[in-house]
């Protein structure tokens, strides 16, 4: 049998249940489709049925339509509000892309020649390659403001196309610097000897320090809990012009 020949809600139940043998073909145009569907809610009188029989013909649908539930049901939803089915076609955005994968691969290619420079001296080598040594690939990028090109350099296409990694940079500490001081004959140049004490029941020992002023050899011996480059909020006192101590620290100016 045909589906023109389902013309009951009692012949779609025993369809369902597979009773019945039926041979269905759904065209592959999405109007034809449609329209079908149309003429299937409106041969069985789909908005006046009760809740069980809306069920059973939706389960039909779905078996002959291949349709999803939710697609089934914003059509159903559509022949109810306006009293037909028409396929909506759907068009995508009529903007074109202005920076094309090309031009942003040709951006990576500039940036690793000259070791990603800021975005204005970039600009301005885009330009130049275009209107000076007239190399038409940059005509483009010749045009590019400065923000957007900081854009495209955060795009996918171009961290595919280039990748950098830098290196932690050591930050310089001038409190283990060893070195003589260099005077030239001016007194406030310090020269310092530093010995720990050592450690006595996991209890940390004191460092004793021997500070020595190379010209006029005035000399400070002191003993601290640790050695600082800091001044601590609390001073202890003030020994000349050029050497301070505490008992937490030691500082030099």
């Amino acid at each position: 049998m045909k589906t023109e020949e389902l013309t009951t809600i009692e012949h779609l139940s025993n369809f369902l249940e597979g009773t019945q043998a039926v041979a269905f073909t759904i065209s592959s145009d999405k109007d034809k489709r449609y329209r079908w569907l149309q003429r299937e809610l409106v041969r069985f009188d789909y908005l006046s049925l009760n809740k069980p029989d809306k069920g059973i013909v939706i389960r039909y649908l779905l078996k002959v339509t291949g349709y999803s539930r939710q697609q089934l049901t914003r059509l159903i939803a559509q022949y109810r509000k306006t009293g037909r089915l028409s396929r909506q076609q759907r068009t995508t955005a009529g903007f074109k892309r202005r920076y094309t994968d090309h031009d942003i691969r040709l951006l990576a290619e500039m940036d690793e020649r000259h070791d990603t420079p800021c975005g204005h001296a970039i600009k301005k080598l885009c330009e130049r390659a275009y209107q000076v040594f007239g190399q038409s690939e940059y005509e483009t990028l010749a045009g590019i403001s400065v923000s957007h090109l900081y854009n495209l350099r955060q795009s996918k296409a171009y961290q595919r196309q280039r990748l950098t990694f830098e290196k932690t940079r050591p930050k310089s500490s001038t409190i283990g610097e060893r070195r003589k001081p260099c005077s030239n004959g001016q007194p406030g140049y310090i020269r310092i000897d530093t010995v720990h004490q050592g450690d006595l029941d996991k209890q940390k020992g004191v460092y004793h320090i021997n500070a020595v002023d190379e010209v006029t050899q005035f000399e400070v011996v002191c003993c601290v809990e640790r050695i600082s480059d800091t001044l601590p909020d609390s001073c202890a006192g003030t020994v000349t012009g050029n050497l301070s101590f505490w008992g937490s620290g030691l500082s030099f100016r």
